[in-house]
């Protein structure tokens, strides 16, 4: 399989994964410059040479998967029978410097309803390399005229997120298909909508963070009807609400989308190390 569509197979399935590069080769090594190979946590396709610095090239980049680097690596390994490592001895001659580029899980935003604060917010998420899901049991919200085309046209037309349109009329249907790991906002129109996002997505494995928007006096009467649904102190300590920063306040749609925003990117750098594999 080709370098490029191994890396295409892995995003597809959520599995993150480093580019290894041969990016500069002094004197004699058994592949040329760009030369490439994709290193995933149980596979690896291509090759940049095989023996000691395949094999070390290998467990630096495993290295980085599991620690959830996101910054690219040099690796200069000298091919000589004076330079031992733990893999044995290659003594080709030469030597290679190795560019190491993580390719982190794109992360997955659902937006559930899409009105005035919800708009607002998938305007400034859509600008982020994430797969963003926009969530409304009302058509009209979701129509072109409203949204546009987006990556193309409208509101959401420089989106460079991978953008889902769901139209739901029982919303927290869609969470069966979210990707693992989804940070799932509740922005609803509706109280009692809200209500059954927030039970549903405590009940469903692999959601990541879960933000409500919102009062205090809100999600006091929702603690008491999610508990009345069985839900635990534990349970309800997984749902942020108000979502967002306090550092951003005001109550226009515009400034609560960009205090959720920020709340969101936040949340997303934390969770980046961690591996998707519900649906693998």
């Amino acid at each position: 399989m080709d370098w490029l569509d191994a890396l295409q197979a892995l995003r597809a399935r959520r599995s993150p994964a480093v580019v290894v590069t041969l990016a500069m080769v002094r004197g004699h090594a058994p592949r040329n410059g760009g030369a490439k190979m994709v290193v995933a946590p149980d596979e690896v396709v291509g090759t940049v040479g095989g023996g000691n610095l395949e094999a070390t090239v290998i467990d630096r980049a495993r290295q980085m998967l599991a620690s959830g680097s996101a910054e690219p690596q040099l690796l200069t390994l000298t091919l000589s029978d004076k330079t031992t490592t733990e893999y044995g001895v290659q003594c080709c001659g030469g030597e290679v410097t190795m560019m190491l580029e993580p390719m982190r899980v794109v992360p997955t935003v659902a937006i559930f309803g899409v009105g005035h604060v919800g708009l607002e917010l998938a305007r400034i998420l859509s600008r982020h390399e994430i797969e963003l899901w926009l969530v409304d049991s009302r058509t009209e919200m979701l129509a072109p005229e409203r949204i546009g085309a987006p990556g193309s046209s409208g509101v959401l037309g420089d989106a460079v997120a991978r953008v889902q349109v769901r139209h739901a009329p029982v919303p927290e249907a869609a969470l069966a298909d979210l990707p693992s790991g989804a940070h799932v906002v509740v922005m609803t129109h509706d109280h009692v909508e809200d209500l059954a996002v927030i039970d549903q997505a405590l009940r469903t494995a692999g959601v990541g963070s879960i933000g409500l928007i919102g009062s205090a006096s809100k999600w006091t009467r929702f603690r008491k009807k999610l508990g009345e649904l069985g839900q635990s102190d534990a349970d309800l300590a997984r749902v942020t609400t108000p979502i967002g920063i306090p550092e951003v306040s005001g109550k226009q749609p515009a400034v609560i989308a960009v205090s959720v925003a920020a709340r969101m990117l936040q949340l997303i750098d934390e969770a980046a190390p961690v591996a998707s594999d519900r649906r693998q």
